[in-house]
């Protein structure tokens, strides 16, 4: 009686005790059975568990228990939330694309389908259209053909604005483009869905005219003065220092004024004259017609 009574006061000392003393007690009482009892016990513990996990399937997979998943497809991120939601749906936003002539946050794709019958629960993956633009790069339009360029800004996102013709050999190229009237370089960050100007080429015009002597002209002053008649400077070489090409001097111009045996050469509207550049202004040797352009 008296190792009873310490036993008790043991265990109200030490709670944790409990779980060990019962532990023996099964543990005794497990082996103190033959051994076909015991097997036979946990052949009937298996079956038991093996028949509560097969009724518990229909429970946990919703077997039986399936809907129509609804149209949300143009309707708004909230609409369609609200109505997935009161289905039994759980949504997961899969990917966001930006379409520029869709609403910003419609939906513009669902996997599963409309229609489509699925499981109570199931997850329905939706694809939104963004509400701000994404920036892009800006491409390279310079040279293209006006149907090229007009594709390649379609596939960038981007539209196509006015189209401005500017007298040029190069017929329907491309030969500026143009963001809010301003020149906008290849690869500046632009927003999907901007429009874009193109300065396109005329070809070469009918209109001729006796090629000017530019030498001891001002880059400045000549561009200004051909841009009047149609025709183009292209520099072929500058002061690399001097970054005021404006005001640079031409010392040499192709084609020339005159051929080898001194008859007048002639120009088209559209076409180019190369020039050379300098900071040095050049002596002119021949002043005849040296700013003039005449027909």
């Amino acid at each position: 009686m008296y190792f009873e009574l310490r036993i008790v006061n043991f265990e109200i000392q030490n709670p944790q005790s409990v779980i060990i003393i019962q532990f023996f007690q099964v543990l005794k009482f497990v082996t103190h059975r033959p051994l076909w009892v015991n097997l036979i016990t946990a052949i009937l513990l298996a079956i038991v568990l093996f028949i509560v996990f097969i009724l518990s399937l229909n429970f946990l997979t919703h077997h039986g228990r399936s809907r129509s998943v609804p149209q949300v497809v143009g309707k708004t991120f909230a609409d369609a939330k609200k109505i997935l939601d009161n289905e039994g749906f759980d949504i997961v936003i899969q990917d966001s694309v930006y379409v520029d002539t869709l609403p910003p946050m419609s939906i513009l794709k669902q996997v599963p389908e409309s229609d489509a019958v699925v499981k109570v629960n199931r997850t329905v993956f939706l694809t939104v259209n963004r509400s701000v633009p994404p920036m892009i790069d800006m491409p390279n339009l310079i040279g293209y053909s006006f149907r090229n360029a007009e594709m390649n800004l379609s596939s960038a996102g981007l539209r196509l604005g006015d189209t401005i013709y500017k007298p040029d050999f190069a017929k329907n190229s491309v030969l500026e483009q143009l963001y809010n009237g301003e020149h906008i370089s290849p690869g500046t960050k632009i927003r999907m869905g901007s429009t874009i100007s193109l300065v396109l080429g005329t070809g070469v015009g009918q209109n001729q005219f006796n090629v000017p002597n530019l030498v001891g002209w001002t880059y400045g002053e000549a561009k200004a003065k051909l841009e009047e008649y149609g025709l183009n400077l292209l520099v072929v070489q500058a002061d690399q220092v001097n970054k005021d090409t404006l005001n640079e001097f031409i010392y040499r111009q192709d084609p020339t004024r005159l051929d080898p045996e001194g008859n007048p050469l002639h120009i088209r509207t559209g076409q180019l004259i190369s020039v050379w550049l300098s900071p040095e202004k050049p002596v002119v040797t021949d002043s005849t017609n040296n700013n003039h352009i005449s027909q």
